[in-house]
Parts: C-alpha cells; structure tokens; sequence
C-alpha cells in the first residue's frame, strides 16, 4: 500500500467527522446547554462549614466528633465543634440555631423535637449503659427496689437524669413521694456520694470503657444491679438495647465483673436536620464506620453503626448508605467530584432522552447529506438532457458553460469513499450529456467524443 492511501483515509475520517459535526453539532449544543439551564435547578453543591454539637470537653461525644473534625479537615471542609452541657442543650441548639448536626443520647429527645418533624437519625454509633450502683446490704433486685431511698440520677436534664427519671416512673417511683428522694448529681459527684453513704443509690449513663467502673465494680461495698427485665425494657423503648456485660471483660486480671451482668444500654446517636446536605451523610457515616465498627465490649464486630435504636426517623441518605453501602462513584471518586454527580445524575436521563434520538437519525440523516450533493448536480444534468431533446434549443453555448462549471465543481468537492460510485457515475453522465451536445453542435467532434467516452466506460 502506497502512502497516499492512509492519507487518504485520514482524510476521508476528517471529512465524515465535520458531516457528523454539521448534522448533530446543533443538537449537541441545544442538549447541552438545556442540561446547563437545568443545573441550576439541582441541589446547590454542600458548603465548606459545618457545626456540631457535642458534650463537655474531655466527654466520649466530644471526642468523637473531634474524630470527625479531622476527617472532614482531609476534605477542605470545617467542623466546627460546639461545646455544650450534653444531649438537651445539643436538642435546643438543632431546634432553635445554626447547629445542624449532633451527638445525643438515645431517648433524651424533647417533645418539641418530635413535634416539630424537622430532625432525622443518620445512625446509632455505640452503647453506653445505665449502669445502678447500690450500697450492699440493700435488697434492690429491680428498680422497684428503689422506692423510698435517696437516689443520684444524674445531672439536672442530662441523659442520664432523663433515662434514669423516665424509668423509675415506668417502676412508679417519683421524686418527693413515698419517701423518695432524687439526688441531681453527675456521675463523679454520685459516686462520691456512694462512698459517703450519703446516697443509697446511683444512676448514670457512661461507656463499659470508663476508668472509674473498675473502682466501682471492684469495691465489696457497692453492687451493681442487674437488669433481669432487660428484653422488657427494650421492648417498651425502642432507643435501648438489652446487653450482657461478660464475666471478667472490663478487667481480665481482676476478673471484673465477677459474673456476666445483663444490662440496659441506649445509643448514642447522630442526629441532623433537613438542612443538612445529603452529600455529607456519606463522608459522616464512613468516618463513623471507621470509629466504631469494632462495637466496643457490647456488640458485634459490624453490628454498629446501624438504624436500629434511634428515636427519629432514618435520613433517606443514610439509609441508602447502612443497607447498599457507599455508592460507586463515592467508592472511587474524590468528595466533591461523587457530590457533583450525585446532585446532577438526575438529568441523565433526560440528557440520553434526547441524545439517543439525535445519534439514531445521524447516520440516515448523514446519508442523505452526501447523496442529496450527487442528487443536486444530477437535477441540473437532467434538465440539459431534457433541453438538448427539444428540437428548437438555441441555448447550446449556455449548456456548454454549465457542464464545464459542474466539472470544475466536482474537482473541488471531497465525496466519502463509500459514495464514489455515485460519484465517478455522475461524472461518466455528464461526459455523456457533453457528448450529446458536442454532437448537435459538431458531428464530427461528437463521433470522437463518443469514441472516447466509451473507452472511459470500458
């Protein structure tokens, strides 16, 4: 093959790719600049700041969330972590200011969080159990028990003061009645009151980690209630799990606890608003994953984080995220490029719409551009053929300048290759006509015209 012939293909290509441009280039630029109009309409791209609210510095949630904070900084996106008094404070600040996100304790909600319909669970991330310490010698196999004793239940409106007040009710125990008396003391003060007999029991809400339960399970003058209606509980309220501390798990050496105790344990649970963009629900749920699959010493390797034990209805992100797991453009595209995606894949559709539609009719339509060019030339030979018939034509010079200027015409154009048939016929037809014309002009001429036009053919 010579070196002509792939220069001639490269020019063939060229020339079918400025047709193809031509015929679908306007349908292109109308698609696309539809999908430009409609961009505007999808969900803005997420912002580049977020608060949390947390817990007290030196807390579980804190640190958690400082966890997050680290992840998010590897993104170019700021959280920002708002300390606070606990989960009612982190309720106050979803309802009432700029804080869409937080971790609160499961069951600590107020009624006006429920009410106001705007708040959503992204997951249940670890269980932290209520843990009832009593002064030994007392008879407390139940909560029951604790009626008329004085009783630590936390701080005033923390978790604990609300799980441990809303079961104690359940159990038909009231502060200031039947002797009854509540003690609004945190978790350190109650245990100092414990060693103090100044209480005969307290109740507080902390992880199975906790440096100071070893003391507490180690000490012959307290003993730890164990829950023997736990399934019952948890049954009643969806936000606690019934758990089983093994023997010995907190400390191997000392083998604390003594025997495996079955307990109570709400979640802790991060929670949002509908303003929250659903482009971070992704990124929040796989640092969670990262934090807390391992399920500490009461659950499973997997089991958290999950959409069980939440108090609030699951956000649709996140629940895509549990069940599907992340998607595959979040699985092997960066944050932003899996956020831009996600956000606009809803135009795909109406994009193929129209796209597909446009490369079916390009072939015939491009078919039909190159033979409507052979077509065009072929209607003006027609009508000096039909002309050169007519016994008074007198417009001999006329047709003669018309067919030299196709000629030169065609020696100018690119036809593709595979339309040269069409091409090289239309150009053996004129020669004919010429003959013809040559022929009722000169006779002479036209028997060596004829002469030569069937060699051609030949």
């Amino acid at each position: 093959m010579s070196i002509v012939e792939p220069v001639r293909l490269l020019d063939e290509f060229r020339q079918r790719r400025r047709e193809l441009l031509r015929m679908v280039g306007p349908g292109i630029i109308v698609t696309l600049a539809a999908f430009g109009i409609a961009f505007y309409f999808v969900e803005p791209p997420p912002p580049d700041t977020l608060v949390i609210a947390t817990g007290a510095k030196g807390g579980r949630y804190y640190a958690f969330a400082t966890r997050y904070a680290e992840a998010f900084a590897e993104l170019g996106i700021t959280l920002t972590l708002r300390e606070t008094a606990g989960s009612v404070e982190n309720f106050d600040l979803l309802l009432h200011d700029d804080v869409s996100l937080a971790i609160v304790q499961g069951g600590t909600a107020p009624a006006e969080a429920y009410a106001a319909g705007s708040i959503e669970a992204i997951a249940s991330l670890y269980l932290e159990p209520l843990w009832v310490f009593h002064r030994a010698g007392l008879k407390i196999a139940h909560l029951g028990d604790l009626k008329g004793r004085r009783v630590a239940v936390g701080k005033l409106n923390s978790g604990s003061f609300l799980l441990a007040t809303q079961l104690l009710a359940m159990n038909g125990i009231h502060d200031g009645r039947d002797g009854t008396e509540f003690v609004k003391q945190s978790g350190l003060q109650a245990v100092e009151s414990l060693d103090a007999d100044q209480v005969d029991a307290a109740m507080f809400v902390v992880g199975p980690e906790s440096p100071m339960l070893p003391q507490l399970l180690e000490d012959p003058r307290l003993v730890l209630m164990e829950f023997s209606r736990q399934h019952a509980y948890a049954r009643r309220l969806p936000f606690l799990k019934a758990v089983v501390l093994e023997q010995g798990v907190v400390d191997f050496e000392k083998n604390l606890p003594q025997k495996s105790m079955r307990l109570i344990a709400p979640a802790a649970n991060l929670v949002t608003t509908a303003a929250m963009h659903d482009a971070f629900i992704p990124l929040l749920l796989e640092v969670a994953m990262a934090q807390h699959r391992d399920g500490g010493l009461l659950a499973d390797d997997g089991e958290l984080p999950s959409q069980d034990h939440v108090s609030f209805p699951v956000n649709p992100a996140a629940h895509d995220y549990l069940v599907h797991g992340p998607s595959f453009f979040q699985k092997h595209l960066s944050f932003w490029v899996a956020s831009m995606i996600d956000r606009t894949k809803i135009l795909i559709i109406p994009l193929l719409t129209l796209l597909i539609p446009l490369f079916k009719i390009a072939p015939p339509v491009y078919r039909w551009r190159i033979r409507s060019r052979i077509y065009r030339w072929y209607d003006v030979l027609r009508g000096i053929d039909q002309k050169l018939r007519e016994e008074n034509d007198d417009d001999s010079p006329d047709h003669a300048a018309r067919l030299q200027a196709m000629s030169k015409e065609l020696n100018t154009v690119h036809i593709p290759l595979s339309y040269m048939e069409e091409f090289y016929n239309l150009r053996l037809h004129i020669d004919l006509v010429n003959t013809e014309l040559e022929r009722q002009t000169d006779p002479q001429d036209a028997a060596q015209s004829v002469d030569s036009t069937s060699r051609k053919a030949e």
